[in-house]
C-alpha cells in the first residue's frame, strides 16, 4: 500500500524532480516507510511513497527493469503474486526480490496489458517505457485503489490523491458544476468525474494507454457480467461461493507485517474475520467502534461474540462529540471530496485504533452491493410485487418476488418508515429506472434549501440521464441486477474511496476480501430468484455462511450501518457550536449555494443527522480547505 505521483511528457528535469517531490510529500501518510524517484529527462518524473507490507527489506519503488528501460510505480497488493511468480519462473524468469512489485514489473515487460486481467488484487500503477515514452496506467477491477489524473500543457499529471495533483502550477482547484449536481443528488460523482474541474479519476476496471503527455486509449478490461447462468443448481453456487470466499481470504492474509480485522457485528465483516482467523496460525485481533449514546448506537455485543469465537484480542473505540469536531476538517482534507454519510467519522476512528496494533486490516466492504443487502432493494421489490399483483405485469418475465413471499421480510423495514413515506409519495408504478432513482435521490430535502440562482442551473434531467445510462445496462434485465449493478458501479467506488482514505490517513492498509473478482463473476451470473429469494436480503451469503457465523449474527434483523448520534449531539455543546459556526459564517452564507434562511432552519429543525445538513456541512468544509485556499 503506497502513494504514487508523477508527470509524463515534456518538462525541465530540475523543475520536474522538485515538483514531484512536493507531490509525494503530500502523500507521505500513504507511505511513511520509504520514498523514491525516477527521472527520464524530457519524458517522465515519477515518485513513490511506500508502506512496506510484502518483502519489507526490498521492493523499493519506482522499480526499474535490469536494463533501466522500464519503470513501475505501483500502489496496492497483488494477492496472487506467488502463483504468478511461479508461472514466470517456469518460463526462466529470474527474480531479485520476493515482492509483488517485481512480479508485476516482469509480467508487464513480458505480456504488456494482457497481464492485467490475470491480477487478483487491489492496484493502481503507471508502467513507463523510456524507449519511446509510452506508458500504461491501470486501476483494479472495483476501484479499491485510487488513480487521479489531469492534463497540463504537454504534461499528463497523475497521483493517488487529488491534493497532490493540485500542487502543479498549471492546475487550480476549481469547482466542477456538473459533478456538484451529482453530489447534491447522490453524495458522490458519476463516471470519471470529480468535484474538481479538469481532474478525472481512472474508472475501475480500466487502463489507459499513452505516449508522452497524450492519452491514446481508455480501455475497459473487466466489467460486471449479469448474463444469467441457468445451468447450475443452488447447491453448486453455494459450494463454489464458499470455496471462493475461503480462497480469497487465504490470499489476502498474505502479509509480512501484523494483521487484524474490522468487525462491526454484521454478517460481512464477521464472516471475513472468522475465515481469516482460520487461515492463519496465530490469534487475529479485531477492532470495533461504538457510541455511548444508547443501544441504537452500540453493536458491540455482536462484535464481542465474534471475537470470543475467534479467540483473538478485542479492541474498541468510543468516539465522542469532541472527537467529531476535531476530526472533521482533517477528514474532508483526507477524502479530497465530500462523500457518503456520517459513518466516515467512526470509520476513521476505528482505523486509527487499528493502526496502534497492526499495519494491515481486513474488512467486509462490498457485501451489501454484491449480495443485495440494502433495505431499499426490499422497498423496491415491495412496490414491484404490488404492481404485479394489481396490474398483472411481469417486467422480469416472471415475478421474482411475490406479495406472499415478501411479507415475512417487511419487519426489516421498521427503521425505514421515513424512506417509505417519501417513496410512496410519488413515482409509484413508474419504470424501474425512475423508481430506483427516486429511492436513491438525496436531493429531495436539498432543493428547497438551494439558492435560487444555483437551483436554476441544477440540471436534474441531465443527472437522471447519466444515472439511467448506468442503471439500464444491456445485460441487467432483472430489477435486483439493475439495482446492484448501479450500486457496484457508483456507490461502491465512493465507499471504497472512503475506505482507502480513512485507512491511509493513518498509514494503515485496508483489504476487502469479498471483492475478489472471481466472487463477483460468480454472483452476478446467479439467477436472480436465487439471489433475492422471497425478498431476503443477502440470502446467498447467509446460506454460505451458516456453518461459520454465530446464529445471533447470522439471523439478526437490527443491523445498524454504523449510525452516528449527531441528532443527540446537535442539541447543544461543541458539535452544535461547530456546525453552526461553519454553516452560518459569512463565507458560507455568501457562497451562493444555499439560502441562508434555510441553513438556519436546517440547524433548528432537522438536526445534522439529516442528509441535507450533513451534505451542506461537508461541502462547506471542502470549499474552505480546497477552493478558498486556491
Amino acid at each position: 500500500m503506497c502513494g504514487i505521483a508523477g508527470i509524463l511528457g515534456a518538462f525541465r528535469s530540475d523543475a520536474g524532480r522538485a515538483l514531484v517531490g512536493r507531490m509525494t510529500d503530500a502523500l507521505a501518510h500513504r507511505g511513511p516507510d520509504a520514498e523514491g524517484f525516477h527521472l527520464v529527462p524530457g519524458q517522465a518524473a515519477i515518485g513513490h511513497r511506500r508502506l512496506s507490507i510484502i518483502d519489507v527489506q526490498h521492493g523499493a519503488q519506482p522499480m526499474l527493469s535490469d536494463d533501466g528501460r522500464y519503470s513501475l510505480s505501483f500502489n496496492g497488493e497483488i494477492y496472487n503474486y506467488l502463483e504468478l511468480r511461479q508461472a514466470l519462473s517456469r518460463k526462466g524468469v529470474e527474480f531479485k526480490t520476493f515482492s509483488d512489485t517485481e512480479v508485476l514489473l516482469r509480467l508487464l515487460i513480458a505480456d504488456g496489458v494482457d497481464c492485467i486481467p490475470k491480477l487478483n488484487g487491489m492496484f493502481a500503477f503507471v508502467f513507463h517505457d523510456s524507449a519511446d515514452g509510452s506508458w500504461i496506467a491501470a486501476r483494479d477491477h472495483f476501484g479499491i485503489k485510487p488513480f487521479y489524473y489531469a492534463q497540463a500543457e504537454d504534461q499528463f499529471v497523475f497521483a493517488s490523491e487529488i491534493k497532490a495533483i493540485l500542487l502543479h502550477p498549471e492546475i487550480s482547484a476549481r469547482r466542477n458544476e456538473s459533478a456538484l449536481h451529482d453530489y447534491m443528488t447522490f453524495q458522490f460523482c458519476l463516471a470519471n468525474q470529480t468535484l474538481f474541474e479538469g481532474v478525472s479519476k481512472l474508472e475501475p476496471g480500466h487502463f489507459l494507454l499513452g505516449r508522452g503527455s497524450r492519452i491514446l486509449q481508455d480501455v475497459c478490461y473487466w466489467d460486471h457480467d449479469f448474463t444469467v447462468d441457468e445451468y447450475h443448481t443452488e447447491d453448486y453456487f453455494l459450494d463454489t461461493l464458499g470455496h471462493l470466499l475461503e480462497d480469497s481470504v487465504r490470499l489476502q492474509v498474505r502479509s509480512d507485517v501484523p494483521l487484524g480485522s474490522y468487525v462491526s457485528g454484521g454478517i460481512d465483516s464477521s464472516l471475513v474475520a472468522l475465515l481469516a482467523a482460520g487461515a492463519i496460525d496465530q490469534p487475529l485481533p479485531i477492532f470495533h467502534g461504538r457510541f455511548s449514546e444508547g443501544p441504537a448506537y452500540d453493536e458491540s455485543r455482536y462484535a464481542r461474540m465474534v471475537g470470543e469465537q475467534m479467540g483473538g484480542d478485542y479492541y474498541e473505540v468510543v468516539p465522542g462529540p469532541k472527537d467529531f469536531v476535531e476530526s472533521m476538517p482533517g477528514l474532508i482534507f483526507a477524502l479530497d471530496e465530500p462523500l457518503a454519510g456520517p459513518g466516515v467519522f467512526p470509520q476513521f476512528m476505528v482505523s486509527r485504533l487499528a493502526k496502534e496494533h497492526v499495519t494491515v486490516v481486513l474488512g467486509g466492504q462490498g457485501g451489501d452491493e454484491l449480495f443485495g443487502g440494502y433495505a431499499r432493494y426490499l422497498v423496491g421489490y415491495l412496490e414491484q410485487a404490488l404492481k404485479g399483483a394489481i396490474h398483472g405485469t411481469q417486467e422480469e418475465g416472471r415475478h421474482l418476488v411475490t406479495l406472499e413471499s415478501v411479507i415475512p421480510q417487511l419487519s426489516l423495514l421498521k427503521q425505514y418508515v421515513p424512506l417509505l413515506r417519501h417513496f410512496w409519495s410519488r413515482g409509484v408504478f413508474d419504470e424501474m429506472d425512475s423508481r430506483y432513482f427516486h429511492l436513491i435521490d438525496r436531493s429531495g430535502g436539498v432543493e428547497r434549501s438551494l439558492a435560487s440562482e444555483f437551483l436554476a442551473g441544477f440540471e436534474k434531467g441531465e443527472v437522471f440521464d447519466r444515472f439511467r445510462e448506468v442503471f439500464n445496462s444491456p445485460n441487467t434485465t432483472s430489477y435486483i441486477n439493475k439495482m446492484t449493478h448501479f450500486d457496484m458501479k457508483t456507490l461502491l467506488p465512493a465507499l471504497l474511496q472512503v475506505e482507502d482514505r480513512v485507512s491511509m490517513a493513518v498509514s494503515l492498509e485496508s483489504r476487502v476480501p469479498l471483492l475478489d473478482h472471481r466472487i463477483v463473476d460468480l454472483v452476478t451470473r446467479i439467477p436472480p430468484p436465487l439471489k433475492f429469494e422471497g425478498g431476503r436480503t443477502k440470502h446467498l451469503l447467509k446460506a454460505a455462511s451458516r456453518n461459520v457465523l454465530p446464529d445471533e449474527v447470522l439471523h439478526r434483523e437490527d443491523k445498524m450501518g454504523f449510525p452516528v448520534p449527531l441528532k443527540e449531539w446537535m442539541k447543544g455543546g461543541v458539535v452544535r457550536d461547530f456546525v453552526g459556526d461553519t454553516l452560518l459564517c459569512d463565507r458560507s452564507l455568501t457562497r451562493g449555494l444555499y439560502r441562508p434562511e434555510e441553513l438556519r432552519r436546517m440547524l433548528e429543525d432537522q438536526g445534522v443527522g439529516a442528509r441535507a445538513l450533513w451534505g451542506a456541512l461537508c461541502l462547506e468544509l471542502w470549499h474552505r480547505r480546497f477552493i478558498d485556499a486556491n
